[in-house]
């Protein structure tokens, strides 16, 4: 292939240095600039977690769930690993790394165009030990998924403050928000990744207190949760967006799996407001939402191909940014695990049509960045994280799944950027520099 450079970007900010003359003091400003990306991406570090029997590599890695701007410093921005490495077991999974802490990853893009990790922050728990990524037992959030170690028999140990992390917020108080696909929860934790505070569905047994997300948001499907979480400018409020079409009131009953659900939450007051979004494809995932205002959002829609599978003009790596200002909140006032009914049918029982019969609104919605047109090719399956570096220019990054296919296998098996490959480029973190 081809490489081709992205132009240098100016970036105003952010070395300060101070100088002293009698009593006046001087600031001397310093312009960090954008270096050169290659349109092929930079791949961020990473490390070897183990190595099986067959030599497959389980790497950390895994940071692309999420992506965040650092709050105060240019250049620099956070990324988000979830569970750990996990595959399909029927309808369990087995966790190679079974001990693993998820953990958010803090790096820098440096002037020779590479990418370093500054150090990492490992999520705890209220007492500060380390949590794991395995599920949450019944009554804290459970999916029903069974956590198995790799020799398909033996059962694991749950986790109550077990996390699939997904979405993630850096305040400029130094701590973090998280979202995530078990309860679905949204944590907070301190700047060491201690927990402060778990926001949980009204219903499901937590450390949230009398502060709750909706009801209904425990019938998600299962895997795919709060995949995208963002904070207003003001950082007032949390922006989180569901990966897919809630099972509400069960699977069987879903008309349109076009349907998604956005949630706001108040950090103040705890008040919620949910709006619909409707996807361009059914059962397309929602990956990641960044905050452009209080009302305008860059959100990732993606289906799960490969380039190098299928004819590009059918994969879909796209980049919406969407409004949420004109939609209507659909939010159910008195908070029943179906929320909102429509003629007696929850919203996902219904089609398009009828809810705009009803007077629903979704939010709108303009494609802002095709990734596969822009770049000319975006070889990865999971698009899922957004760095907004400035009002115009943001870095996307990809979920590599620690190295490791996550398919119906029950084995552990290298995964590499084609589900056919078998021979060379291992999935790893890369990160990709465009407008939009």
């Amino acid at each position: 292939m081809k490489i081709t450079t992205i132009k240098i970007l100016l970036l105003a900010v952010v070395t300060t240095s101070v100088i002293s003359c009698k009593d006046d003091v001087k600031e001397v400003k310093k312009e960090w600039k954008l270096p050169e990306v290659s349109i092929t991406g930079v791949r961020l570090p990473h490390t070897v977690l183990k190595i099986t029997e067959d030599n497959v590599e389980v790497r950390n890695g895994g940071f692309g769930s999420a992506a965040t701007a650092h709050p105060i410093n240019e250049g620099e921005f956070y990324a988000l690993t979830d569970r750990g490495a996990n595959i399909k077991f029927g309808s369990n999974k087995i966790f190679p790394t079974p001990d693993y802490t998820p953990r958010i990853g803090h790096f820098k893009l440096l002037e020779n165009g590479t990418v370093e990790m500054i150090n990492e922050i490992l999520f705890k728990n209220p007492a500060g030990a380390n949590i794991s990524g395995r599920p949450n037992p019944e009554g804290y959030g459970a999916t029903g998924e069974v956590p198995y170690n790799e020799d398909q028999t033996t059962v694991l140990d749950f986790d109550k403050y077990g996390l699939d992390s997904e979405g993630l917020v850096a305040l400029k108080d130094e701590t973090f928000w998280v979202s995530d696909e078990y309860g679905p929860h949204i944590a907070h934790f301190d700047t060491t990744g201690k927990q402060l505070e778990r926001l949980s569905p009204k219903g499901i047994t937590g450390e949230s207190g009398d502060r709750k997300l909706p009801a209904v948001f425990a019938t998600r499907w299962a895997n795919r949760g709060m995949e995208g979480l963002a904070v207003t400018p003001d950082e007032t409020t949390l922006v989180g967006i569901m990966q897919s079409t809630l099972y509400n009131p069960s699977k069987a009953d879903v008309a349109d799996f076009t349907i998604t659900r956005i949630v706001t939450f108040n950090i103040a007051t705890g008040a919620t407001k949910q709006y619909l979004y409707k996807q361009e494809k059914a059962k397309n995932s929602n990956s990641e939402i960044v905050a452009l205002s209080n009302t305008e959002f860059l959100l990732v829609e993606r289906d799960g191909a490969f380039t190098k599978d299928t004819d590009k003009s059918e994969v879909q790596k796209h980049i919406y940014k969407i409004d949420i200002s004109n939609a209507t909140d659909v939010s159910d006032v008195a908070d029943t695990t179906n929320g909102k009914l429509i003629n007696g049918k929850t919203i996902e029982q219904c089609t398009w049509d009828e809810l705009t019969t009803a007077g629903i609104v979704p939010v709108t919605k303009m494609l802002a960045v095709d990734l596969i047109a822009e770049l000319g090719d975006y070889p990865h399956d999971k698009l899922e994280g957004i760095w907004l570096i400035n009002s115009n220019t943001i870095g996307v990054i990809n979920d590599d799944d620690f190295a490791v296919w996550t398919g119906d296998n029950s084995a552990t098996i290298q995964k590499y950027i084609s589900k056919t490959e078998t021979a060379e480029n291992i999935d790893g973190n890369t990160l990709y520099i465009v407008n939009f």
